[in-house]
């Protein structure tokens, strides 16, 4: 008998009389296919050699098992019932199927199922041929496999481009997109706000206490701001600590009303204290808001109309929020032009100081004078610092005015007779950059006073994100033997607090205390508290405003050191003080507070 005959389960021998007719046949079937025929229930009843090489199955273990032996669980039922009921209609069947060998490794064979019947017709089982195409649907798999990670590459591109990752809300891209859609499809009689949303104190937070500190409170940021946010709002990202808002309102009479109460809803939501890792932050945001109410308009310039409400709301006092009104436009051009006369001015001689006397109690006499920056601008005159400093804060330009403030006010200061000090007010900006003890030291170095002459004032806001490196620089000018006052002292939310971490040599007590001491008890039993609590700690307190003899005597009464108002004189140029000590060499020329 041949190989094929040797292949056949008792009974097959009819079976491969039906495809063999002879010993020859079935010996080039052997060669060329995969060959395996089965009964009518599926039973394996032949086998060739290439189907026991592919399947790695003995053909002793194959004949008389299930056909199912094969399953790899890959294709479905609806796969099986498809191949099912085609050969059950007599016609041959056709596909490619993925098979389990025996070693639980994986192939793919092209497949043809034909019924076979016998000589009266009657079906007597199922012939499969089969060619080996693993190779080619391994290398289709791959490619598939590629293909399928490069569209999750394009989508996660796609992503990066238009969201923000660090938040996973839209981003700049995405929420400019976005309007330019609304604003050119927004329907009649609907309006489209913007809210344009600015934390105001995020940047001392991400210089002091790090970026991950920083992206950590950004996150926490974002999702206060989803809770403010409700289906009618595109919330995203717009760089930085800005976010927007983008609301669609129906009812046009109610479009101020609705973008206001939301936006007072976020500037609440952001005045809660965060927490991060142990560090209790307190930031706060102002909006900048502008509405569409119809007719063409740019998605650019709407958003910059935002950002001059925004700069309007920051500008008066942070914390709330603001429209934006066409007159916003000429002030920002006016604000620019200021910016630019100010980067000439640091270079031309245009600025200058004065200097407001520090009046001691107990001695009568001047103690000191308070550097005040002032600016003699060619066409707008004179400018204060109150004024300037914002302005050279978000230029940078503090950095160079702030030097040439201590290096001025240290060089007049040596004019003066001893022991009488010079006070010069800090910005939060200057410590940022880490190098003021550098420019006080230089500022001492070079014009030559003691520095036991010389008093840094700051205000709380230094405090603001509790930072340690705030108090190493504070810790590192108290090294120079500097004196460091704190000024405005009494109008935040936690000054007390402050007075535990640093030992201040002063605190200034703000004039909102001073202002009604002469007609309100209260106001006198807050002075009255402040001064005992500097005399526990051994501070000397200084108390600004003074404008009458009432208010000086009061504060004299309850124990203050110094004060300071236009009672004993307002601001004067350096030249003025030149013959003021001139003329009083014994600086008992102080008014009488008694």
């Amino acid at each position: 008998m041949s190989a094929s005959a040797q292949s056949l389960a008792p009974g097959g021998e009819t079976y491969l009389r039906f495809i063999c007719t002879a010993d020859s046949y079935a010996a080039a079937l052997d060669q060329v296919s995969i060959v395996a025929v089965t009964d009518t229930k599926g039973t394996i009843i032949y086998a060739n050699e290439q189907f026991e090489r592919i399947s790695k199955y003995p053909r002793n273990e194959l004949l008389g098992q299930d056909h199912r032996i094969l399953n790899s669980g890959h294709h479905s039922q609806f796969f099986f019932k498809d191949m099912y009921r085609t050969i059950a209609r007599g016609d041959v069947w056709r596909g490619e199927i993925k098979n389990r060998a025996k070693d639980g490794t994986f192939y793919w064979v092209d497949t043809s199922i034909v019924p076979a019947r016998n000589a009266r017709g009657k079906l007597i089982g199922y012939i499969s041929i089969r060619t080996d195409i693993t190779r080619r649907k391994l290398a289709e798999e791959l490619t598939e496999a590629l293909n399928a990670q490069l569209r999750r590459q394009n989508r996660a591109i796609s992503r990066m481009a238009h969201f923000d990752a660090l938040s996973g809300l839209p981003n700049r891209l995405m929420l400019g997109k976005m309007l330019r859609d609304g604003l050119s499809m927004q329907p009649p009689g609907r309006i489209i706000a913007v809210l344009l949303v600015n934390l105001d104190r995020f940047k001392e937070v991400n210089d002091t206490l790090g970026h991950l500190i920083g992206d950590a409170l950004l996150k926490q940021v974002a999702s206060r701001l989803l809770h403010c946010v409700d289906d009618r709002d595109l919330l995203g990202r717009f760089g930085g600590d800005e976010f927007l808002v983008i609301r669609e309102i129906e009812k046009p009479d109610d479009a101020a009303a609705h973008a206001a109460a939301l936006a007072q809803r976020i500037i609440e939501a952001m005045a809660a204290p965060f927490t991060l890792d142990a560090h209790r932050l307190t930031i706060g945001a102002s909006v900048g808001i502008a509405l569409a109410t119809g007719g063409r308009i740019e998605a650019d310039v709407f958003l910059g109309n935002a950002d001059l409400a925004l700069f309007a709301a920051k500008n008066e006092g942070r914390g709330t929020y603001r429209f934006f009104v066409p007159e916003m436009e000429e002030r920002m051009r006016a604000r620019r032009q200021l910016e630019h006369d100010l980067r000439e001015a640091l270079g031309s001689d245009q600025l200058e100081l004065e200097f407001q006397p520090l009046v001691n109690l107990q001695s009568k006499r001047v103690a000191g004078f308070e550097a005040l920056l002032r600016w003699s601008h060619p066409t707008r005159g004179r400018i204060s610092a109150a004024e300037i400093i914002p302005i050279a804060e978000e230029t940078g330009l503090i950095l160079p005015i702030g030097a040439w403030v201590l290096h001025q006010a240290c060089s007049e200061a040596m004019r003066w007779p001893e022991p009488i000090k010079v006070a010069v007010n800090l910005s939060p900006a200057q410590f940022r950059d880490n190098t003021i003890p550098q420019t006080v030291a230089s500022a001492l170095r070079t014009s030559g006073l003691p520095a036991s002459r010389l008093e840094i004032e700051i205000t709380e806001s230094f405090f603001m994100s509790n930072s340690d490196a705030t108090l190493a620089i504070l810790a590192e000018l108290r090294a120079l033997g500097v004196r460091i006052a704190m000024d405005d002292f009494g109008t935040g939310y936690s000054s007390l607090s402050y007075l535990q971490q640093f030992p201040f040599d002063k605190i200034k007590i703000d004039r909102s205390f001073v202002a009604n001491i002469s007609t309100c008890t209260v106001a006198v039993s807050i002075l009255e508290a402040i001064v005992a609590l500097a005399g526990k700690l051994n501070m000397i307190t200084t108390v600004e405003g003074i404008e009458t003899q009432q208010q000086a005597k009061i504060a004299f009464d309850l124990g203050c050191t110094e004060m300071q108002g236009f009672l004993f004189g307002p601001p004067q140029p350096a030249a003025d003080l030149a013959r003021f000590f001139a003329s009083a060499p014994s600086m008992a020329s102080a008014p009488s507070v008694l």
